[in-house]
Protein backbone atom coordinates (compact mmCIF):
# COMPACT_ATOMS: atom_id res chain seq x y z
CA UNK A 1 0.00 0.00 0.00
CA UNK A 2 2.27 2.72 -1.21
CA UNK A 3 1.05 6.28 -0.96
CA UNK A 4 1.87 8.50 -3.96
CA UNK A 5 3.58 11.76 -3.16
CA UNK A 6 1.40 14.77 -2.65
CA UNK A 7 1.72 17.58 -5.14
CA UNK A 8 2.88 20.57 -3.09
CA UNK A 9 1.17 22.87 -5.57
CA UNK A 10 -2.14 21.06 -5.36
CA UNK A 11 -5.04 23.29 -4.35
CA UNK A 12 -6.73 22.85 -1.00
CA UNK A 13 -9.29 20.10 -1.04
CA UNK A 14 -12.83 20.97 -1.97
CA UNK A 15 -15.79 19.07 -0.54
CA UNK A 16 -15.85 15.58 -2.02
CA UNK A 17 -18.67 14.52 -4.32
CA UNK A 18 -21.40 12.31 -2.94
CA UNK A 19 -19.67 9.19 -4.28
CA UNK A 20 -16.68 9.87 -2.02
CA UNK A 21 -18.63 10.66 1.14
CA UNK A 22 -17.04 8.41 3.72
CA UNK A 23 -20.17 6.74 5.04
CA UNK A 24 -23.81 7.43 5.60
CA UNK A 25 -24.94 9.39 8.66
CA UNK A 26 -25.83 7.40 11.73
CA UNK A 27 -27.11 4.72 11.91
CA UNK A 28 -25.33 3.89 8.63
CA UNK A 29 -21.85 4.07 10.16
CA UNK A 30 -22.91 1.86 13.06
CA UNK A 31 -24.23 -0.82 10.71
CA UNK A 32 -21.02 -0.54 8.67
CA UNK A 33 -18.95 -1.10 11.82
CA UNK A 34 -21.01 -4.17 12.69
CA UNK A 35 -20.43 -5.65 9.24
CA UNK A 36 -16.70 -5.07 9.59
CA UNK A 37 -16.71 -6.56 13.10
CA UNK A 38 -18.36 -9.73 11.78
CA UNK A 39 -15.57 -10.15 9.23
CA UNK A 40 -12.92 -9.35 11.85
CA UNK A 41 -14.38 -12.03 14.15
CA UNK A 42 -14.31 -14.59 11.36
CA UNK A 43 -10.53 -14.23 10.99
CA UNK A 44 -9.57 -13.22 14.55
CA UNK A 45 -8.17 -16.60 15.57
CA UNK A 46 -6.08 -16.86 12.40
CA UNK A 47 -4.77 -13.31 12.87
CA UNK A 48 -3.83 -14.23 16.45
CA UNK A 49 -2.23 -17.61 15.78
CA UNK A 50 -0.29 -16.40 12.72
CA UNK A 51 0.56 -12.97 14.21
CA UNK A 52 -0.46 -11.39 10.91
CA UNK A 53 -2.06 -8.13 9.89
CA UNK A 54 -5.90 -8.42 9.71
CA UNK A 55 -6.07 -7.91 5.95
CA UNK A 56 -9.66 -9.11 5.62
CA UNK A 57 -10.99 -6.75 8.28
CA UNK A 58 -9.17 -3.76 6.80
CA UNK A 59 -10.36 -4.59 3.31
CA UNK A 60 -13.87 -4.38 4.78
CA UNK A 61 -13.11 -1.13 6.63
CA UNK A 62 -11.82 0.41 3.40
CA UNK A 63 -14.85 -0.85 1.48
CA UNK A 64 -17.14 0.73 4.07
CA UNK A 65 -14.98 3.89 3.96
CA UNK A 66 -14.56 3.84 7.72
CA UNK A 67 -10.89 4.88 7.70
CA UNK A 68 -12.03 8.45 6.99
CA UNK A 69 -14.71 8.42 9.68
CA UNK A 70 -13.00 11.18 11.68
CA UNK A 71 -11.90 13.26 8.69
CA UNK A 72 -13.91 16.51 8.37
CA UNK A 73 -16.67 16.52 5.76
CA UNK A 74 -14.88 19.39 3.97
CA UNK A 75 -12.07 16.93 3.20
CA UNK A 76 -14.39 14.14 2.09
CA UNK A 77 -14.73 12.34 5.41
CA UNK A 78 -17.73 11.60 7.59
CA UNK A 79 -16.80 14.12 10.29
CA UNK A 80 -17.79 11.75 13.09
CA UNK A 81 -17.24 12.74 16.71
CA UNK A 82 -14.80 11.13 19.13
CA UNK A 83 -17.74 9.38 20.78
CA UNK A 84 -18.87 7.95 17.44
CA UNK A 85 -15.39 6.70 16.59
CA UNK A 86 -15.12 5.25 20.09
CA UNK A 87 -18.33 3.31 19.44
CA UNK A 88 -16.82 1.95 16.21
CA UNK A 89 -13.70 0.87 18.12
CA UNK A 90 -15.84 -0.85 20.75
CA UNK A 91 -17.83 -2.67 18.07
CA UNK A 92 -14.73 -3.82 16.19
CA UNK A 93 -13.12 -5.02 19.44
CA UNK A 94 -15.97 -7.46 19.96
CA UNK A 95 -14.78 -9.16 16.78
CA UNK A 96 -10.98 -8.77 16.93
CA UNK A 97 -8.96 -6.73 19.41
CA UNK A 98 -6.00 -6.29 17.04
CA UNK A 99 -8.26 -4.90 14.31
CA UNK A 100 -9.87 -2.48 16.75
CA UNK A 101 -6.54 -1.32 18.19
CA UNK A 102 -5.06 -0.66 14.75
CA UNK A 103 -8.20 1.26 13.81
CA UNK A 104 -7.99 3.28 17.03
CA UNK A 105 -4.31 4.10 16.47
CA UNK A 106 -5.08 5.24 12.92
CA UNK A 107 -7.85 7.56 14.11
CA UNK A 108 -5.53 9.03 16.76
CA UNK A 109 -3.18 10.15 13.98
CA UNK A 110 -6.11 11.54 11.97
CA UNK A 111 -7.24 13.57 14.99
CA UNK A 112 -3.74 15.03 15.46
CA UNK A 113 -3.50 16.10 11.81
CA UNK A 114 -7.01 17.55 11.80
CA UNK A 115 -6.60 19.47 15.06
CA UNK A 116 -3.07 20.75 14.53
CA UNK A 117 -2.57 20.78 10.77
CA UNK A 118 -6.02 21.90 9.67
CA UNK A 119 -4.78 25.38 8.72
CA UNK A 120 -2.05 23.94 6.48
CA UNK A 121 -2.99 23.37 2.81
CA UNK A 122 -0.61 20.39 2.66
CA UNK A 123 -2.24 18.65 5.62
CA UNK A 124 -5.77 19.41 4.39
CA UNK A 125 -4.82 17.85 1.06
CA UNK A 126 -3.41 14.85 2.94
CA UNK A 127 -6.75 14.32 4.71
CA UNK A 128 -8.58 14.63 1.39
CA UNK A 129 -6.35 11.95 -0.13
CA UNK A 130 -6.85 9.75 2.94
CA UNK A 131 -10.60 10.01 2.36
CA UNK A 132 -10.35 9.28 -1.34
CA UNK A 133 -7.89 6.38 -1.13
CA UNK A 134 -8.71 5.15 2.41
CA UNK A 135 -5.10 5.38 3.52
CA UNK A 136 -3.91 3.91 6.81
CA UNK A 137 -1.81 6.06 9.17
CA UNK A 138 0.63 4.78 11.82
CA UNK A 139 2.97 6.47 14.30
CA UNK A 140 6.58 6.20 15.47
CA UNK A 141 6.84 7.89 18.87
CA UNK A 142 9.08 5.43 20.76
CA UNK A 143 12.84 5.28 20.28
CA UNK A 144 15.50 2.73 21.20
CA UNK A 145 17.64 5.13 23.22
CA UNK A 146 14.75 6.58 25.25
CA UNK A 147 12.28 3.69 25.52
CA UNK A 148 8.57 4.39 25.65
CA UNK A 149 8.76 8.00 26.85
CA UNK A 150 7.30 9.70 23.80
CA UNK A 151 7.83 13.17 25.28
CA UNK A 152 11.56 13.09 24.48
CA UNK A 153 13.48 12.27 21.30
CA UNK A 154 17.09 11.48 20.49
CA UNK A 155 16.78 11.75 16.71
CA UNK A 156 16.49 15.18 15.11
CA UNK A 157 15.09 16.69 11.93
CA UNK A 158 17.70 17.54 9.30
CA UNK A 159 16.54 20.48 7.17
CA UNK A 160 18.05 21.28 3.78
CA UNK A 161 16.21 24.20 2.28
CA UNK A 162 12.61 23.16 1.67
CA UNK A 163 13.19 19.48 2.42
CA UNK A 164 13.73 17.38 5.54
CA UNK A 165 15.38 14.10 6.42
CA UNK A 166 14.83 12.04 9.56
CA UNK A 167 16.41 8.80 10.77
CA UNK A 168 14.97 7.00 13.78
CA UNK A 169 15.52 3.65 15.50
CA UNK A 170 12.04 2.66 16.63
CA UNK A 171 11.62 -0.43 18.85
CA UNK A 172 8.00 -0.69 17.71
CA UNK A 173 5.96 0.78 14.89
CA UNK A 174 2.56 -0.89 15.01
CA UNK A 175 1.50 -2.07 11.53
CA UNK A 176 4.28 0.12 10.11
CA UNK A 177 4.89 -2.19 7.15
CA UNK A 178 1.21 -1.82 6.17
CA UNK A 179 0.81 1.94 6.64
CA UNK A 180 0.57 4.55 3.90
CA UNK A 181 1.99 7.26 6.17
CA UNK A 182 3.76 7.31 9.53
CA UNK A 183 3.70 10.22 11.99
CA UNK A 184 7.20 10.50 13.47
CA UNK A 185 8.39 12.45 16.52
CA UNK A 186 11.84 14.04 16.53
CA UNK A 187 13.78 16.95 17.99
CA UNK A 188 13.16 20.17 16.09
CA UNK A 189 16.87 20.53 15.24
CA UNK A 190 20.10 18.78 16.15
CA UNK A 191 20.72 21.54 18.72
CA UNK A 192 17.25 21.29 20.30
CA UNK A 193 16.60 19.86 23.74
CA UNK A 194 15.24 16.32 23.92
CA UNK A 195 11.76 17.63 24.80
CA UNK A 196 11.67 20.24 21.99
CA UNK A 197 9.88 17.97 19.54
CA UNK A 198 7.93 18.18 16.31
CA UNK A 199 5.59 15.71 14.61
CA UNK A 200 6.33 14.85 10.98
CA UNK A 201 4.14 13.11 8.40
CA UNK A 202 6.37 10.62 6.56
CA UNK A 203 4.78 9.32 3.36
CA UNK A 204 5.35 5.68 2.50
CA UNK A 205 6.78 6.52 -0.91
CA UNK A 206 9.66 8.45 0.66
CA UNK A 207 10.19 6.27 3.73
CA UNK A 208 12.63 3.39 4.14
CA UNK A 209 11.71 0.81 6.78
CA UNK A 210 14.43 -1.65 7.74
CA UNK A 211 13.27 -4.48 10.02
CA UNK A 212 15.06 -4.69 13.38
CA UNK A 213 12.94 -7.29 15.15
CA UNK A 214 9.90 -9.53 14.93
CA UNK A 215 6.57 -9.27 16.76
CA UNK A 216 6.08 -12.56 18.61
CA UNK A 217 3.98 -11.35 21.53
CA UNK A 218 1.59 -12.70 24.13
CA UNK A 219 -1.38 -10.80 22.72
CA UNK A 220 -2.41 -8.10 20.24
CA UNK A 221 -0.46 -10.22 17.78
CA UNK A 222 -2.21 -8.80 14.73
CA UNK A 223 -0.91 -5.28 15.38
CA UNK A 224 2.46 -6.39 13.93
CA UNK A 225 4.34 -3.95 16.18
CA UNK A 226 7.80 -4.71 14.83
CA UNK A 227 10.98 -2.73 15.31
CA UNK A 228 12.35 -0.65 12.44
CA UNK A 229 15.11 1.67 11.38
CA UNK A 230 13.10 4.45 9.75
CA UNK A 231 14.62 6.88 7.26
CA UNK A 232 12.22 9.41 5.75
CA UNK A 233 12.54 12.45 3.51
CA UNK A 234 10.03 14.98 2.25
CA UNK A 235 8.93 18.58 2.16
CA UNK A 236 9.45 20.75 5.23
CA UNK A 237 5.74 21.61 5.18
CA UNK A 238 5.00 17.99 6.14
CA UNK A 239 6.12 18.95 9.67
CA UNK A 240 3.09 19.92 11.74
CA UNK A 241 3.35 23.58 12.83
CA UNK A 242 2.26 22.94 16.43
CA UNK A 243 4.94 21.81 18.93
CA UNK A 244 4.55 18.14 19.74
CA UNK A 245 4.17 18.89 23.46
CA UNK A 246 0.93 20.74 22.69
CA UNK A 247 -0.24 18.06 20.25
CA UNK A 248 0.33 15.39 22.90
CA UNK A 249 -1.39 17.29 25.72
CA UNK A 250 -4.36 18.59 23.75
CA UNK A 251 -5.06 15.73 21.34
CA UNK A 252 -2.84 12.67 21.18
CA UNK A 253 -3.04 11.55 24.81
CA UNK A 254 -6.74 12.25 25.46
CA UNK A 255 -7.81 10.71 22.14
CA UNK A 256 -5.47 7.75 22.67
CA UNK A 257 -6.73 7.01 26.15
CA UNK A 258 -10.36 7.38 25.08
CA UNK A 259 -10.13 5.16 22.00
CA UNK A 260 -7.93 2.59 23.72
CA UNK A 261 -10.47 2.44 26.55
CA UNK A 262 -13.19 1.90 23.95
CA UNK A 263 -11.25 -1.04 22.53
CA UNK A 264 -10.71 -2.63 25.94
CA UNK A 265 -14.37 -2.13 26.81
CA UNK A 266 -15.35 -3.89 23.59
CA UNK A 267 -13.08 -6.86 24.34
CA UNK A 268 -14.57 -7.15 27.84
CA UNK A 269 -18.10 -6.86 26.42
CA UNK A 270 -17.51 -9.77 24.04
CA UNK A 271 -16.18 -11.88 26.91
CA UNK A 272 -19.29 -11.08 28.98
CA UNK A 273 -21.50 -12.06 26.04
CA UNK A 274 -19.74 -15.44 25.97
CA UNK A 275 -20.32 -15.81 29.72
CA UNK A 276 -24.02 -15.02 29.27
CA UNK A 277 -24.30 -17.66 26.54
CA UNK A 278 -22.57 -20.22 28.77
CA UNK A 279 -24.82 -19.31 31.69
CA UNK A 280 -27.98 -19.72 29.58
CA UNK A 281 -26.75 -23.08 28.30
CA UNK A 282 -26.21 -24.20 31.90
CA UNK A 283 -29.68 -23.01 32.89
CA UNK A 284 -31.32 -24.88 30.01
CA UNK A 285 -29.58 -28.10 31.06
CA UNK A 286 -31.07 -27.82 34.57
CA UNK A 287 -34.52 -26.20 34.32
CA UNK A 288 -35.85 -24.60 37.47
CA UNK A 289 -32.48 -23.82 39.04
CA UNK A 290 -30.06 -20.91 38.81
CA UNK A 291 -26.56 -22.09 37.85
CA UNK A 292 -23.90 -21.46 40.52
CA UNK A 293 -22.03 -19.05 38.23
CA UNK A 294 -24.88 -16.54 38.48
CA UNK A 295 -23.20 -14.41 41.14
CA UNK A 296 -19.97 -14.18 39.16
CA UNK A 297 -21.91 -13.22 36.04
CA UNK A 298 -23.67 -10.45 37.94
CA UNK A 299 -20.26 -9.23 39.13
CA UNK A 300 -18.84 -9.28 35.60
CA UNK A 301 -21.84 -7.40 34.19
CA UNK A 302 -21.55 -4.81 36.97
CA UNK A 303 -17.86 -4.26 36.25
CA UNK A 304 -18.56 -3.89 32.53
CA UNK A 305 -21.27 -1.33 33.23
CA UNK A 306 -18.82 0.61 35.41
CA UNK A 307 -16.34 0.62 32.53
CA UNK A 308 -18.98 1.89 30.12
CA UNK A 309 -20.07 4.62 32.55
CA UNK A 310 -16.46 5.69 33.16
CA UNK A 311 -15.87 5.88 29.42
CA UNK A 312 -18.95 8.05 28.98
CA UNK A 313 -17.72 10.44 31.68
CA UNK A 314 -14.40 10.73 29.84
CA UNK A 315 -16.12 11.38 26.51
CA UNK A 316 -18.17 14.15 28.12
CA UNK A 317 -14.98 15.65 29.59
CA UNK A 318 -13.18 15.46 26.25
CA UNK A 319 -16.12 17.12 24.50
CA UNK A 320 -16.15 19.95 27.06
CA UNK A 321 -12.38 20.43 26.86
CA UNK A 322 -12.50 20.59 23.06
CA UNK A 323 -15.32 23.12 23.14
CA UNK A 324 -13.37 25.24 25.62
CA UNK A 325 -10.34 25.24 23.32
CA UNK A 326 -12.49 26.41 20.43
CA UNK A 327 -13.91 29.27 22.50
CA UNK A 328 -10.65 30.53 23.98
CA UNK A 329 -6.93 30.17 23.40
CA UNK A 330 -5.16 27.40 25.27
CA UNK A 331 -3.03 30.05 26.95
CA UNK A 332 -6.17 31.53 28.52
CA UNK A 333 -7.51 28.19 29.76
CA UNK A 334 -7.57 27.92 33.58
CA UNK A 335 -4.65 25.86 34.86
CA UNK A 336 -6.92 23.94 37.23
CA UNK A 337 -9.14 22.86 34.33
CA UNK A 338 -6.14 21.73 32.29
CA UNK A 339 -4.70 19.74 35.18
CA UNK A 340 -8.08 18.25 36.00
CA UNK A 341 -8.66 17.11 32.42
CA UNK A 342 -5.19 15.57 32.19
CA UNK A 343 -5.61 13.61 35.42
CA UNK A 344 -9.10 12.50 34.32
CA UNK A 345 -7.71 11.10 31.06
CA UNK A 346 -4.92 9.36 32.97
CA UNK A 347 -7.26 7.66 35.42
CA UNK A 348 -9.53 6.63 32.55
CA UNK A 349 -6.67 4.68 31.02
CA UNK A 350 -5.46 3.05 34.23
CA UNK A 351 -8.92 2.15 35.51
CA UNK A 352 -10.32 0.73 32.27
CA UNK A 353 -7.16 -1.24 31.46
CA UNK A 354 -7.21 -2.88 34.90
CA UNK A 355 -10.96 -3.46 35.11
CA UNK A 356 -11.13 -5.07 31.67
CA UNK A 357 -8.76 -7.77 32.88
CA UNK A 358 -10.88 -8.26 36.01
CA UNK A 359 -13.98 -8.72 33.85
CA UNK A 360 -12.42 -11.39 31.65
CA UNK A 361 -10.96 -13.15 34.69
CA UNK A 362 -14.51 -13.41 36.08
CA UNK A 363 -15.70 -14.73 32.71
CA UNK A 364 -12.99 -17.40 32.78
CA UNK A 365 -14.20 -18.54 36.20
CA UNK A 366 -17.78 -18.65 34.89
CA UNK A 367 -16.99 -20.66 31.77
CA UNK A 368 -14.36 -22.86 33.40
CA UNK A 369 -12.58 -25.28 31.09
CA UNK A 370 -14.86 -24.27 28.21
CA UNK A 371 -13.41 -20.77 28.47
CA UNK A 372 -9.88 -21.99 29.13
CA UNK A 373 -9.70 -24.19 26.05
CA UNK A 374 -9.24 -22.71 22.60
CA UNK A 375 -11.75 -23.32 19.84
CA UNK A 376 -14.97 -23.34 21.90
CA UNK A 377 -17.80 -20.78 21.68
CA UNK A 378 -16.80 -19.69 25.20
CA UNK A 379 -13.01 -19.40 24.74
CA UNK A 380 -11.53 -16.25 26.29
CA UNK A 381 -7.81 -17.03 26.15
CA UNK A 382 -7.27 -14.57 23.31
CA UNK A 383 -9.26 -11.92 25.18
CA UNK A 384 -7.05 -12.29 28.26
CA UNK A 385 -3.81 -12.27 26.29
CA UNK A 386 -4.88 -9.21 24.30
CA UNK A 387 -5.91 -7.34 27.43
CA UNK A 388 -2.61 -7.97 29.22
CA UNK A 389 -1.18 -5.37 26.83
CA UNK A 390 -3.56 -2.73 28.21
CA UNK A 391 -1.65 -1.82 31.41
CA UNK A 392 1.61 -1.78 29.40
CA UNK A 393 0.60 0.65 26.64
CA UNK A 394 2.19 3.60 28.38
CA UNK A 395 2.85 1.70 31.59
CA UNK A 396 0.17 2.20 34.26
CA UNK A 397 2.86 2.78 36.90
CA UNK A 398 4.30 5.66 34.88
CA UNK A 399 0.82 7.12 34.34
CA UNK A 400 -0.03 6.80 38.05
CA UNK A 401 3.16 8.65 38.95
CA UNK A 402 2.30 11.41 36.49
CA UNK A 403 -1.26 11.57 37.84
CA UNK A 404 0.05 11.95 41.38
CA UNK A 405 2.10 14.96 40.26
CA UNK A 406 -0.96 16.48 38.58
CA UNK A 407 -3.09 15.95 41.67
CA UNK A 408 -0.40 17.51 43.85
CA UNK A 409 -0.49 20.62 41.66
CA UNK A 410 -4.28 20.93 41.87
CA UNK A 411 -6.00 22.95 44.55
CA UNK A 412 -8.42 21.04 46.78
CA UNK A 413 -11.95 21.08 45.41
CA UNK A 414 -14.75 22.85 47.20
CA UNK A 415 -16.69 20.72 49.74
CA UNK A 416 -18.97 18.24 48.03
CA UNK A 417 -17.06 18.32 44.75
CA UNK A 418 -14.50 15.84 43.38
Amino acid sequence: MNAPLLDPAAPAASPAPAALTAIEPEPGWRAAAQRCAAIAAQFADAVDSEARFPVEAFAALKHERLLSAMVPTACGGAGLSLADVGAICETLAQGCASTAMIYAMHQIQVACIDEHGGASPWHRQLLAQLSEHQWLFASATSEETIGGNMRTSACAVELDGARFRIEKLAPTISYGAHADAILVTARRTAESAAADQVLIVALREETLLEHRGVWDSMGMRGTCSEGFRLVATGLAEQILPTPFADIADQTMLPVSHTLWASVWTGVAADAVNRAKAFFRAQARSKPGSVPPAGMRLAQAVGLLQMMQARLQVALDAARAAHAARLNESQADAPLAAMLGFASDMNTLKTSISSTALDVVQEVLMICGMAGYKNGTPYSVGRHLRDLYSAPLMINNDRIAQNTASLLLAQRPAAPGRA
